[in-house]
């Protein structure tokens, strides 16, 4: 199985989320979101996953008004739980198979 890897470009995201640069820097620089190519700022270039993990940052820092320290580590929270969840659906998967 093969996995589709879109990319998407800092204009392009900042047209999308209706969001400025500025905005996109920031949360780079929490750590929040990470460009996959592009030496400078205007040549970044995101997965498209990021988008997800931007909207979401976005709007815990606007509808909590929390700073953006706290929602970086927020999302890394976020980030952890879902790859355990993902992890521990391959593992029921196995066990059931070895059960079955």
């Amino acid at each position: 199985m093969t996995d589709v890897v879109l990319r998407i470009s800092l204009h392009e995201l900042c047209q999308y989320e209706g969001v400025n640069e500025q905005l996109i820097v920031e949360v780079v620089d929490h750590g929040i979101a990470q460009p996959v190519a592009g030496s400078s700022v205007v040549d970044w270039v995101f997965e498209t996953t990021s988008v997800y993990w931007l909207r979401k940052a976005v709007r815990l820092h606007h509808d909590l008004e929390i700073d953006w320290i706290a929602v970086a580590m927020v999302i890394d929270l976020l980030q952890k739980n879902e790859a355990l969840q993902k992890q521990n659906q391959c593992f029921e998967r196995q066990l059931k198979r070895f059960l079955d």
